[in-house]
């Protein structure tokens, strides 16, 4: 759910708070057109939305988790004038969401992953340390926060979060004295937070990431249950598309990545060959269900950087739906992390 990018005007001179990383990217590729049906299943701050309604008279059904983005999207969703709706809800059951508003086939379907610059640079949603706010991390605002899974989980649980979903190297170091500071007193703070990492990890002035970075990204990763979001998202798009439909995801960190890669280069037949010595398989190769638009993920430039830093992580993925039976949902080898932990 991200709007990330800088504030700026939609293509109608209209206002939008945040213009999406790789937004003309992501328009190129869905290649909108007239009578179309598309869905955003990350709306944040409605740019990718507001962009594809000006770029062809099509429908739209935007999909997002925040009760605030759906309550400031609304004013877009009446000036759509029908062509938009607007509903709350997780991106990864959007098949069902699709079905509920008379949808069973969409000709476009994108996905702008991670946190919104709405929610970084609101303290009191505490996703991010660069202002102290409250340990929340929760996009739906409901269920277990941030706060509760740093003062009630196992030491060595919360180390696996750290470690697997933050690949953070020095995850025990961190887990323990977290543990140790919450027998002192909650942590219920993002300040509070980011000082303990700080202490356990150190910081040099000419460090481009904050030491808490990979903390914070897996406790939200957890808290929000990101990873298999994902995986739904991308499994209920392949049911969804149709023949010539295209999939679309930004991504901001390596996790999400990889699962989007190896997802559509399982899809069109792109996965290494098997070892020469492996013995000769004899079941049929399933035709592909995507064709990839690119070769390479797509990259913002040096210029959309220097606008916006944060754009410096952010990877465009797109593949072309075929006429194919989607493929089963197995998750084996699409990389997704592998925790042995339950959410409080």
């Amino acid at each position: 759910m991200t709007d990330r990018g800088t504030t700026g005007t939609g293509a109608a001179g209209g206002p939008v708070r945040h213009v999406p990383v790789l937004l003309s990217e992501t328009i190129d590729a869905l290649a909108p057109r007239d009578k179309g049906i598309y869905i955003d299943g990350t709306f944040g701050a409605g740019g990718a939305t507001q962009a594809l309604l000006e770029s062809a008279a099509c429908i739209v059904l935007a999909i997002d988790k925040d009760p605030d983005a759906i309550a400031a999207g609304r004013k877009l969703e009446r000036e759509a004038e029908g062509r938009l709706t607007l509903v709350r809800g997780a991106f990864g059951a959007l098949g069902d969401i699709a079905g509920a508003n008379g949808i069973t086939r969409a000709d476009g379907i994108t996905f702008d992953l991670g946190v919104s610059s709405m929610q970084l640079d609101q303290p009191d949603r505490g996703f991010s340390f660069r202002g102290d706010g409250p340990l929340d991390m929760r996009m739906s605002k409901s269920g277990p926060s941030a706060a509760d899974v740093v003062n009630s989980l196992a030491e060595r649980d919360l180390a696996q979060v750290i470690s697997v979903l933050g690949e953070e190297r020095r995850a025990r170091a961190i887990a323990r004295a977290i543990v140790t500071e919450r027998e002192k007193r909650a942590i219920d703070r993002t300040g509070k937070l980011a000082d303990i990492v700080a202490g356990v990890l150190g910081r040099r002035h000419d460090e481009a990431k904050h030491p808490a970075t990979r903390t914070f990204q897996a406790l939200r990763l957890f808290v929000n249950g990101e990873m298999e979001e994902l995986v739904n998202g991308l499994f209920a798009a392949e049911r969804l598309l149709a023949e010539g439909g295209r999939l679309v995801v930004v991504t901001f960190h390596s996790l999400e990545d990889r699962i989007v890669k190896r997802f559509l280069a399982s899809r069109s037949g792109k996965t290494g060959r098997p070892s020469r010595h492996a013995p000769v398989s004899v079941m049929p190769e399933r035709p592909p269900s995507f064709r990839m638009l690119y070769r390479k993920a797509i990259s913002p430039g040096a210029n959309e950087i220097r606008l916006n830093p944060r754009a410096r992580s952010a990877r465009l993925r797109a593949g072309e739906r075929t006429s194919a039976e989607p493929f089963p949902e197995e998750i084996e080898g699409l990389g997704v992390p592998q925790l042995s932990v339950n959410v409080i």
